[in-house]
Parts: C-alpha cells; structure tokens; sequence
C-alpha cells in the first residue's frame, strides 16, 4: 500500500516531490496526485485525528474500496479512431479514462494495462496498419536527386533545372516546380508556392540537411538558415529538419504519384 501518512508528513516539512518520491518508494504521478487529492478533501499534516494508511485511502481513493467487477475496460475502437487526430496520444487518453471513471466511482486499470487492452485490440483487428502520419500536419520539402534541364528553343542548348518536391505524407498529394538555381531566394519561392498550391500551411515542414534550409545539421540542435527561419515564423509553422542518415523521416519526396505544377 501506498504511504499516505508518510507522504503527507514529509510534505508538511517542506520536501520536494522528488524527495518524497524517493523516500516513499512511489513515483512522482503518485505523489503529485496523492497531494492533489488531499487539498482537494482538505486533509493536512498534522491530522485532527490519527488516521492509518487504509483510512486515508478511503477518504483520498473511495473508488479503491471497490471490488474489481466495478473496474470498466476501456473502449479499444475509441480509443483508436482518437489516436487518428493531431496532438492526440496513449497517456493523454488514459488520463481522460481516469477521470471518467473515477467521475463514476469505478476503477481505472494502470497505464500498463490500459495500453496492453489496446495493443491486444490492435493485433486482433489488424488496426496496427493505420497510417502513422496525421492530415494536415507534415509537409516534407528537398531538391530531387536528379537534375533535370530545359531546351533553349532559340540555341538548342540545354539548360539545368533543378526541381523542387514537397509531399503531405497522409495522402501523398505531392507539389513540385522546376527553377535554374537552388539558391535560397528559390527554396523559399517553392514553398510559398507549395502553400498556395495546396491551400495552407501544415504545423511542421520536413527538409533534409541541404545547406539551403540547414546552415549546420545536427542530431540535437540544428542550425536553420535565418532566411527560412523568418518565412516559417511568418507562415506560423515549425521546421523540424530530418535526422542524419535517416530517409525515412521524409519518404514521401521520393514518391510523387500526382502532382501539380506551376
């Protein structure tokens, strides 16, 4: 059983979470919440009158006293089509579970278990296939590997072009335009044209290291360049360049089923 006397004494002495956490042997989601719960039912250290652990997890936990047919599974398909909207994770829908629950006087089951019931759920109904990436979040821009060139009608000579892809990794509805030059007057023309061409702007946009996006490429903290910096301030949008040798943080530059063009 959790220490609720303790955890309530060494607070009242000034202890950090961290340190009582430690002390007690619990996390520190248990003693945040254990706290939470006492100033919420006005219980404090020291108590008007002595109260054991199994009496504080009565008046802190009365959904505890339960028996475990009053625990309610949580509901699987919910919980997958949630999982489906931007920003939407496991924890954030246990906590929501949690709540419900307790809103009910019933017993939630521990994150652990919560997750297990999905990922059963998921195995069984082929639900591990749904697509990762979210509509309308992700926008992954680079220069095409191949330079590709243009006739001159008057000369015949034949003019490099350098081509630009962007793709939304849900539908991968893709957008590219041909330019002479891969300066950064061009990458940022691209993208303007890109959000146009689409008709918005996504919450984060996926270059590779190309030195035209990216000063300096590094796992931890890279380096944008400033000019591409202020365009994605401008849009309200986040770049988030893809790690080093890692292709698949931006796939879908490399298939362009349809495509439009300026």
């Amino acid at each position: 059983m959790i220490k609720y006397r303790e955890i309530l004494r060494l607070h009242a002495q000034g202890l950090s979470q961290r340190g009582i956490a430690s002390s007690c042997s619990s996390s520190r989601n248990t003693i945040s919440d254990v706290l939470k719960r006492a100033r919420a039912h006005g219980i404090s250290w020291p108590f008007e009158k002595n109260l054991s652990d199994a009496e504080l997890q009565e008046l802190l936990y009365p959904e505890k006293d339960s028996g475990s047919s009053f625990r309610r599974k949580s509901d699987c398909e919910y919980i997958h089509k949630e999982l489906a909207k931007s920003g939407v994770t496991l924890s954030l829908l246990w906590d929501e579970y949690c709540l419900s629950c307790r809103a009910n006087h019933e017993i939630p089951y521990s994150y652990r278990q919560f997750c297990r019931f999905y990922h059963s759920y998921a195995a069984k109904t082929k639900a591990t296939m749904r697509i990762k990436r979210k509509p309308g979040e992700l926008l992954e821009v680079d220069w095409a590997g191949q330079t590709m060139s243009i006739k001159d009608n008057i000369t015949g000579e034949n003019i490099p072009a350098y081509v630009f892809v962007s793709a939304l990794p849900c539908s991968q509805y893709a957008y590219v335009e041909a330019f002479l030059s891969m300066e950064t007057e061009n990458w940022i023309t691209a993208h303007i044209h890109a959000f146009q061409f689409y008709g918005g702007v996504t919450r984060i946009v996926v270059p590779d290291n190309l030195k035209t996006g990216v000063v300096k490429a590094s796992r931890s903290e890279p380096t944008i360049n400033r000019i591409y910096q202020e365009m994605a301030e401008h849009y309200n949008t986040t770049i988030i360049p893809a790690r080093v040798r890692h292709p698949k943080d931006y796939p879908e530059v490399f298939i362009i089923p349809n495509y439009g063009c300026y």
